[in-house]
């Protein structure tokens, strides 16, 4: 009976082990195959999964020739400057000027623009009894002034002078300002809402400009004053037989 049981017991390893053995020839064989492979293939092992790195292609010559044709950014833009400008001979000029004037890129060109635009007139600047609001205004230093005696304007001793839009900055108070209107509501009688004064409004003989109140001005800038009376009681006789005050407006 040990005989046969140790004849029995020793089957399943003979066996155990041939399929053992027979597993690992497999594992060769395969190995061998793989190998077979990658010599076919031209590629092996680890390096033959990885990708391999392509060279980036050139753009064709157009698009460089279109890269460096490229105009360059407009003069407008936040980043220019001076140096981007070809001042030619005058470069050294424009930057003694701008350190000797302590002005901006910007603030310089303004400077020379007014000089220029409004030859042989002055800035003015003015504003209410309280300060809220604030403007500035190109005119000449001699003004002319009209004194109307309509309704409105003599209630109110509302003498002024007349410039175009173009030539008026509302330098700050817009939030404190009020309009009053009445009969054909083309005049715009603006104010300060807090202490009332009225330093300019829109005039009906003139609704493209507005009508400075001289007496609203700043110190300093005026040299003369001209008054002529307008007979706003009648006024649309006084418009037809006034050779001027309709142009007072235009550029």
């Amino acid at each position: 009976m040990r005989r046969t049981r140790s004849a029995v017991a020793t089957e399943p390893r003979e066996q155990r082990r041939s399929g053992a053995s027979g597993g690992l020839a497999g594992g060769e064989s395969r190995a061998r195959r793989a190998a077979g492979k990658a010599k076919a293939g031209g590629g092996g092992g680890a390096a033959g999964s990885q990708p391999s790195a392509k060279p980036r292609p050139k753009p064709p010559p157009r698009a460089q020739e279109a890269a460096a044709e490229e105009p360059p950014p407009p003069a407008d833009t936040p980043a220019a400057s001076v140096s981007a400008l070809d001042l030619g001979e005058q470069r050294e000029r424009w930057e003694t000027f701008q350190k000797r004037q302590r002005l901006s890129f910007e603030g310089a060109a303004k400077l020379l623009l007014d000089t220029f635009e409004y030859q042989g007139l002055v800035k003015h600047t003015g504003g209410c009894h309280c300060g809220a609001v604030r403007f500035e205004v190109w005119a000449s230093a001699d003004l002319h002034i009209f004194d109307c005696n309509c309704s409105i304007c003599k209630k109110k001793q509302n003498r002024h002078f007349i410039v175009p839009a173009s030539r008026f900055k509302l330098l700050k108070g817009a939030e404190s300002i009020t309009t009053y209107t009445f009969n054909t509501h083309k005049a715009q009688h603006t104010f300060c809402k807090r202490c009332g004064v009225q330093s300019f409004y829109t005039p009906r003989s003139n609704p493209g400009g507005f009508g400075i109140a001289p007496h609203c001005l700043d110190e300093g800038t005026v040299r003369s004053v001209v008054t002529e009376e307008f007979n706003g009681s009648d006024w649309e006789r006084a418009m037809k037989e006034h050779k001027t005050i309709k142009n007072m407006s235009k550029e």
